[in-house]
């Protein structure tokens, strides 16, 4: 009887240590991240990041969410009911001037993707040739004063061309010949879906042509996220960090990973879309606050914003190595 004791308490014993040999000492930490819009080829990093296991390293679970509408990311992180998502540079200054707390804690597109796009049987090939034709646009009033912008630099005014707005889905109306360039469609996806329709695409790009230069899209987070969880960001950007450093030295691999997570999405024009986004991701997740600064002035001067915030309150730069 003694000796079946003895036994049993062995083998509880012996349990308990096989399940701290198979349970972690540490369990991840849940993270959610919100992409800006439908997965796309802007987002290879966030997969390759996630797939080569950067953020397990840093101790977090990240789930990837899809918004059900463009405005939500935004939203929901100022809310606090999501971490982490993608925005638009100037879609985080318009939210500063309303109030909204949210930090900008890294680049991940550094240039803008966003341009005015013809194509090439139009004639077009500087601002000056925009008189005179119908130019379509996506978001009102963001486009909208991009485009006044653009013209200006050709000496025009908004008497001087016409301005519709057509939506976001820019490509139909541009090949339906409804209007002769658009403005917000993306360099890197919109002027391919028409080539690949055998047309000759021209662009006049933004940054070239009256606008300031910006950072087609950022990583947000609440100030509060910021200010009671800087571990949490910074683990975050480290990884994120990872997958775009992992992304240039393997391309296709990276390209691979997306595909895994979205195999619809292996076709020729998201294969085509990767390539020409690569070099914007160059630089990032670095940000520079005197850019941010040259695209708050333009957007106050233009009306977009009410006023101004202090850069180092819309910025996370701390250390990513």
């Amino acid at each position: 009887m003694r000796f079946k004791k003895v036994l049993i308490k062995t083998l509880r014993v012996t349990l308990s240590l096989a399940v701290l040999l198979v349970v972690p000492a540490w369990a991840e930490q849940k993270v959610t991240f919100m992409l800006d819009w439908y997965p796309n080829p802007d987002h290879v990093p966030v997969y390759a990041a996630n797939e080569i296991g950067a953020f397990a390293k840093q101790g977090l679970k990240v789930e990837i969410m899809v918004p059900a509408d463009p405005n939500d990311p935004m939203k929901l992180v100022a809310a606090g009911k999501i971490d982490f998502a993608i925005s638009y540079e100037p879609s985080v200054l318009i939210a500063r001037s309303e109030g909204l707390p949210i930090v900008s804690t890294g680049a991940l597109i550094q240039h803008p993707l966003s341009t005015i796009l013809f194509l090439k049987s139009s004639g077009i090939k500087k601002p000056a040739d925009l008189r005179g034709r119908t130019i379509g646009y996506s978001v009102e009033p963001l486009y909208r004063v991009l485009l006044e912008a653009v013209a200006e630099k050709g000496g025009l005014k908004p008497g001087d061309y016409k301005a519709v707005r057509v939506g976001f889905n820019l490509v139909p109306p541009l090949l339906s010949g409804k209007v002769d360039a658009v403005i917000g469609a993306f360099r890197n996806y919109e002027a391919i879906q028409v080539e690949l329709e055998g047309k000759q695409v021209g662009i006049l790009p933004l940054e070239e042509n009256g606008v300031p230069d910006f950072y087609e899209l950022v990583i947000i987070a609440s100030e509060k996220t910021v200010k009671e969880r800087p571990a949490l960001v910074l683990a975050f950007m480290r990884a994120l960090s990872q997958g775009i450093d992992y992304m240039f030295g393997h391309n296709q691999e990276a390209f691979g990973m997306f595909v895994k997570a979205h195999p619809d999405l292996s076709d020729e024009l998201n294969r085509r879309a990767f390539t020409a986004t690569l070099p914007y991701f160059k630089g990032s997740p670095i940000q520079d606050a005197a850019r941010w600064s040259a695209m708050q002035s333009f957007m106050k001067a233009r009306g977009l914003i009410k006023k101004e915030s202090p850069v180092q309150a819309i910025l996370w730069q701390g250390p990513r190595k």
